[in-house]
């Protein structure tokens, strides 16, 4: 009988050789590991594909909209805030409630209302009794403004004191409570609706606040046959329910590796330069501009507008930032952020109208700039 190589003991069949193993064992252990560069590669191709997969679930419930909810994403990737802006019946909220199931992250609706208070939304300190001992001490308890994803319904209906408890959570992500902070969980960002139209016992949100958003959505009305599949749609029996595609762990990292993708200085200056055009009084800005506008964007529209322009980049499977990644965002990102004056105003001139002629002016470098 022919003897078997012992246990654990490769023999070679061709030459004979016998190996335990311990070369390839060896070859593994000092194997160079993996490369940042390649690292980063490869979550940047997971990246695009769980946007693809997050579009894919909310589609489920969600008809239509691919606009705003690429800029959703974009601000969820940037770790960013969003405004949605639309009439009633757009299915803003329930937009926001279905990303919060899809992406599998704790979720807290505030329906804001005149006599909300700042602590309803940050928590409080409360007294309680130990049974024990029977003495008393305080115990903060949390408010709804503890979740990944934080959806402030009509924000523009609680007063300015109220709106204010959200400023220091969306810029540090954490909130002060009699001197004590506490950190907020990660990812944090506050998706935001409000109503354009209904304007009776509403507070206009201060420009401190505005600014504190990366975009300003704008929610429309669907073409008819989208329209039409809303109606079939919601009027027959529920269809299959979105499942969660990424953990909160991917999307820290998601954002992680927005901020490493590169930026060429052209395209960079060129945010800027946009920036910079929408502030009346300076000797560039263009006449429309100094007509119109009472006070033009911050430095940080053009920081959102690098920042969304990385994740709009790696979205679309690119490796770094174009024109037309800046180009692309330039209204969702100035729209709330240029306050146009009475003169405007009288002669219905819009933030968008501004925003559109001055994409037409100031054109990136390969334009002829």
């Amino acid at each position: 009988m022919e003897a078997q190589p012992e246990e654990g003991i490769v023999q070679d069949s061709e030459s004979g050789d016998v190996n335990d193993g311990r070369d390839e064992a060896d070859a593994v252990a000092t194997a160079p590991p993996p490369s940042p560069a390649e690292d980063d590669a490869d979550m940047a191709d997971r990246l695009r594909q769980s946007g693809e997969g997050i579009r894919l679930e909310l589609k489920k419930v969600i008809i239509g909209q691919d606009d705003v909810v690429e800029q959703v994403l974009l601000s969820l990737f940037a770790g960013g805030n969003s405004l949605i802006v639309g009439v009633p019946g757009l299915a803003k909220t329930l937009l926001i409630q279905t990303l919060a199931d899809v992406l599998d992250l704790d979720f807290n609706r505030i329906q804001f209302t005149p006599d909300l208070m700042p602590s309803d939304i940050t928590g409080t300190d409360i007294i309680q009794e130990d049974p024990e001992t029977g003495r008393r001490h305080l115990t903060f308890m949390q408010g709804p403004l503890f979740a990944n994803i934080v959806l402030a319904d009509e924000i523009n209906r609680t007063p300015p004191k109220t709106q204010a408890a959200l400023l220091e959570a969306m810029q540090e992500k954490q909130v002060t409570i009699q001197g004590r902070t506490y950190d907020l969980p990660r990812p944090f960002f506050v998706l935001a609706t409000q109503n354009p139209i209904e304007l009776e016992g509403t507070y206009p949100l201060p420009e401190a606040q505005l600014d504190r958003f990366m975009f300003h959505i704008n929610i429309d009305h669907l073409p008819e046959d989208d329209e039409l599949e809303v109606v079939k749609t919601t009027t027959a029996l529920a269809g299959e329910s979105p499942e969660a595609v990424i953990t909160a762990d991917d999307i820290v990292e998601f954002q992680q590796l927005v901020r490493k993708v590169p930026m060429p200085e052209p395209v960079a200056r060129y945010a800027v330069q946009l920036a910079r055009r929408t502030r009346p009084g300076r000797p560039d800005t263009p006449d429309y501009i100094k007509n119109y506008v009472a006070y033009g964007a911050s430095v940080r529209a053009a920081q959102y507008l690098v920042l969304g322009g990385k994740a709009r980049a790696l979205l679309r499977g690119e490796v770094t930032v174009s024109f037309d990644d800046v180009r692309a965002l330039a209204s969702p990102v100035f729209r709330h952020r240029i306050l146009t004056n009475f003169h405007a105003e009288s002669e219905r001139v819009t933030t968008d109208d501004l925003i559109e002629k001055l994409l037409d002016e100031v054109k990136p470098p390969s334009s002829g700039m």
